[in-house]
């Protein structure tokens, strides 16, 4: 945080005994002092850098103090350098009108002064200096992270933007099409996780995110998360190897944040670790808590670099192969995520180019709840297997409508696909649908406008309508129960958390199920 020259205190008492009495009470208290022998000296010193300054009045008049003063003018916006002064005994002498306003961080200390009085000061300065310090790297690492985000923003913009334009020129070549359209949806994708890290942190740091706790077994947590980061890894042909504990590992927690956690770590070992590196996890169960060990052979990690690989915006220097590193984000988001849920995060690394392991540590669950997740897991299975519904889904993308379609079809459910409005409302007609997926940006009727209607319905007028969009304030919630839903999803869907709503949709009414109906 700062070296040896910026911890100094500068003393400056060209006069008598002062400086020798106070090097000595300074550095028996653990005060590192440097003794400058003349206001000259002094100057010369403070630019090359100091905690504080010791001097006295009389070596401080007004005049061959300028290039002192200049000094505390051309400070950097961090820089407040304090300034400790010994004055004459017996009220204010005539240097001390102004001097605030030509040194700045001034405190004035009377002679005789105490010993403890002048540790404490000293001390006292030195704190005040130190959390400068921390302000200046604070700023050096948000000047950093904005080039990067401007980096990493300008990565994805460059293909999209010559895909765009070459769409022009190859519009009658169905394959070229195909080809530059896939550019495009991959590159989005890529800008759309960015910006998903920064909303994410924003939210997180804030303070503004719920969880949404319910009893969980990391093996399924773990199990979402390797699938997630399994293209990354299969992309650089790591060797993954997984040790997992035979029996449940039973945490509390919210499923998604979880997956975002242990997805986080497996993606950052495989951004970190060279083309056919080998990462290792390793889940074990201890009486009062749950470890998660992510291990990799990648380039490890310098000492001051594990302090604070946590810390916002922290990232290791890149290499040409990744050059698409992300934003640093990711282990922030990992340790303010797993505190929240009453867990710990660590590091370890012996050295650059010695790999590095993780550590996630969560609370078990109490023993006496473990029984219940195998209970709610069975019930689960049985309201998809025993309870279809009639869905119909609503959407004009139709790889989102049909990529649903095929989820919820293969649990079980009789689904329906339209993508404009119209077309919805003479389905609904036909087929009484027990739940409406409805995308809001529909092109030919807004979508609250679709949910007034089907309410107006008598088929449909005791449906399940869910909405699903990409905005997620409370102000669009509400407006969506206004217009008529029941349920409001934000987009990429929650399949886990959709599978257990139409559950408990199927098994709250089964009166109104008739699965011979579907069509």
């Amino acid at each position: 945080m700062a070296n040896f020259v910026e911890r100094r205190i500068l003393l400056c008492m060209p006069f008598g005994r002062d400086t020798e009495l106070a090097s000595n009470v300074l550095e028996n208290a653990g005060l590192d002092c440097f003794v400058c022998t003349s206001l000259t000296e002094l100057v010369s010193e403070v630019y090359k850098g100091a905690a504080a300054i010791l001097t006295v009045e009389e070596a401080l008049p007004e005049g061959p103090s300028k290039p002192l003063s200049a000094y505390f003018f051309t400070q950097p916006t961090w820089s407040d350098l304090p300034i400790l002064v010994l004055t004459k005994p017996g009220g204010e002498s005539a240097w001390i009108k102004g001097a605030y306003e030509r040194l700045g961080n001034l405190t004035l200390l009377e002679r005789p002064v105490r010993t403890s009085t002048l540790i404490s000061a000293a001390r006292s300065a030195l704190r005040a200096r130190l959390r400068q310090y921390e302000v200046r790297i604070a700023d050096q690492r948000k000047d950093e992270f904005l080039a990067m985000l401007a980096h990493e923003l300008r990565n994805p913009l460059a293909p999209i933007s010559a895909a765009a334009n070459l769409l022009e020129l190859v519009s009658s070549q169905p394959e070229r099409v195909l080809q530059t359209s896939e550019i495009i949806a991959r590159q989005v994708g890529h800008m759309t996780t960015l910006i998903d890290d920064l909303l994410d942190m924003a939210r997180v740091t804030r303070g503004l995110i719920t969880l949404q706790k319910e009893m969980l077994d990391v093996r399924d947590i773990l199990t979402e998360a390797v699938e997630q980061v399994s293209p990354l890894i299969a992309h650089r042909r790591h060797h993954l190897a997984l040790h997992l504990s035979p029996d449940p590992a039973p945490v509390v927690g919210d499923r998604k944040r979880l997956v975002q956690v242990m997805a986080n770590v497996l993606g950052n070992a495989s951004k970190y670790t060279q083309e056919g590196g080998n990462i290792v996890v390793r889940l074990q169960i201890h009486p009062e808590e749950v470890t998660l060990d992510v291990s990799d052979d990648g380039i490890g990690m310098a000492p001051e670099m594990v302090s604070r690989v946590f810390e916002l915006f922290a990232q290791a220097e890149r290499t040409p192969d990744r050059s698409q590193g992300g934003l640093g984000l990711g282990l922030a988001l990992v340790k303010n995520l797993v505190t929240s849920h009453g867990g710990k995060v660590g590091a370890y690394s012996e050295g650059p180019g010695k790999g590095s392991t993780f550590t996630v540590r969560l609370p078990r669950m109490p023993i006496q709840w473990e029984a219940a997740i195998t209970r709610e897991a069975t019930q689960q299975l049985a309201r998809h297997s025993t309870q279809p519904l009639r869905i119909m889904v609503v959407d004009d993308n139709k790889d989102a409508a049909n990529t649903l379609e095929m989820f919820l079809g293969a649990t079980g459910h009789a689904v329906s696909v339209e993508y404009i409005a119209a077309d919805a409302i003479e389905r609904a007609r036909a087929t009484l649908p027990h739940v409406c997926l409805l995308d809001l940006g529909l092109p030919d009727m807004d979508g609250h406008e679709l949910a007034r209607r089907l309410r107006a319905m008598p088929e449909t007028c005791t449906s399940v309508l869910i909405a699903v969009t990409g905005y997620s304030q409370e102000r669009d919630k509400e407006k969506s129960i206004a217009a008529g839903f029941d349920h409001h999803f934000v987009k990429p869907l929650d399949t886990a958390k959709l599978a257990r709503l139409l559950s408990s949709i199927a098994i709250s009414s089964p009166h109104s199920i008739h699965p011979t109906e579907a069509t």
